[in-house]
């Protein structure tokens, strides 16, 4: 008998976080074949080669495609575009999958999803729908989506919205957010050994930020890093946690910057290129706040009924739970949004707070569906008009 071939893509440590359950649900059932494709930082050393993660937790890549440029201007990354669509060529080909998988919006999975369109396989899009008003990723999402075969979406107003966009709709699943499986399914670590894991001592405050450039905007990211700096410089009890920018336009300026503060607070501050699934969440487990302007922010902090400030524009347009307080990218915002996280008044408010994501068991509801939806005239996909009479 065939097994179903499944080729999972994933580019950053953040997505591969999202996909893990996924994975490990395609792995251990006898009647598929999961393949890998790693792509983007994965590869990279100067984001950590975040592939040696995923071979550890017992997975084998079957493709590594590169296409990072070592630059992070427009044109590098649209350069870097055009080589992952003639990597992932390459790749599927040799590969021959019956699905492929990717999820959300960054532009190493907008490179994979036209390469495997042009190559007639069927894919599964998870995330669609979604809106993110501050990045170009926001664009990228939406035409994944119209590449897309199958989709699984986190929410009912962004199953909705995929159906607008003229996806028909008995293929148009809300599952939840399958990242969520991570906080049922992953045994955290207590403060004790969360501490000696990463070399560091959580004070009587704790922050953990993570800030990434903004790339529609046309101002420099360092600004608003720096806004954020200063800001946090007014809790000078605070111990800080920084983890750094995926490698988007600018990135590098934020994490040179970071860098530099935790070089000059060596006591109060480290930073991480990546800490990895099991670390990361349970540094919100032990934090008082999260800070910064990551979608984690707002898909699995509210979980923890922590306090999320959510910096500027990067996630307008996202569902937001009642723990996350959005601000503007200057200092005095910035300081009295933390100080409202922290308040005895928003304690309150996080006891009762619920997300807006599902409670987390996706990732085997994907997995059923992949194996067993038919694929027969898949690729001929048709228009789902919306009647307005």
């Amino acid at each position: 008998m065939h097994k179903r071939k499944i080729c999972v893509v994933t580019g950053t440590r953040a997505e591969y976080g999202l996909l893990y359950w996924l994975m490990k649900e395609i792995q251990d059932d006898p009647d598929l074949e999961i393949q890998i494709a790693v792509t983007g930082m994965h590869l990279s050393p100067e984001f950590g080669l975040t592939y040696k993660k995923i071979e550890d937790d017992g997975f084998h890549l079957d493709e590594r495609v590169e296409m990072l440029l070592s630059s992070d201007t427009s044109v590098g990354i649209a350069k870097s575009v055009g080589l992952g669509v003639i990597g992932f060529a390459d790749a599927l080909a040799r590969l021959n999958p019956d699905i492929m998988v990717v999820l959300g919006d960054r532009y190493e999975i907008f490179a994979a999803v036209q390469a495997a369109m042009t190559a007639k396989i069927p894919i599964a899009h998870i995330h669609g729908g979604e809106s993110t008003v501050g990045a170009m990723d926001e664009a990228m999402r939406h035409a994944i989506t119209k590449m897309s075969h199958f989709h699984f979406t986190a929410a009912e107003v962004y199953r909705r919205r995929v159906i607008q966009l003229g996806e028909m709709p008995e293929r148009v699943l809300n599952y939840g957010a399958p990242g969520l499986d991570n906080l049922n399914r992953t045994d955290l670590l207590d403060k004790d050994a969360f501490e000696k894991a990463i070399g560091f001592h959580l004070g009587d405050l704790s922050f953990l930020i993570t800030y990434h450039p903004v790339t529609l905007s046309p101002e420099s990211p360092a600004q608003a890093l720096s806004e954020l700096l200063k800001a946090i410089d007014q809790f000078s009890n605070a111990k800080v946690i920084f983890t750094k920018a995926n490698a988007d336009t600018s990135g590098r300026i934020i994490n040179q910057r970071i860098d530099e503060y935790v070089g000059m607070n060596p006591l109060r501050a480290k930073v991480f290129t990546s800490m990895g699934r099991m670390l990361y969440l349970s540094a919100v487990k032990h934090v008082d706040i999260v800070i910064g302007n990551s979608s984690s922010g707002l898909l699995e902090v509210p979980v923890f009924k922590k306090p999320t400030v959510n910096m500027g524009d990067r996630q307008q347009g996202r569902l937001r739970a009642d723990s996350v307080i959005d601000c503007m990218e200057n200092e005095r915002e910035i300081v009295e949004a933390i100080k409202k996280g922290l308040s005895d008044d928003f304690k309150s408010i996080l006891g009762k707070t619920v997300s807006p994501y599902g409670h987390g068991n996706a990732s085997l509801k994907i997995k059923e569906y992949l194996k067993n939806v038919s694929l027969q005239n898949v690729l001929m996909k048709q228009f789902h008009d919306i009647r307005y009479d």
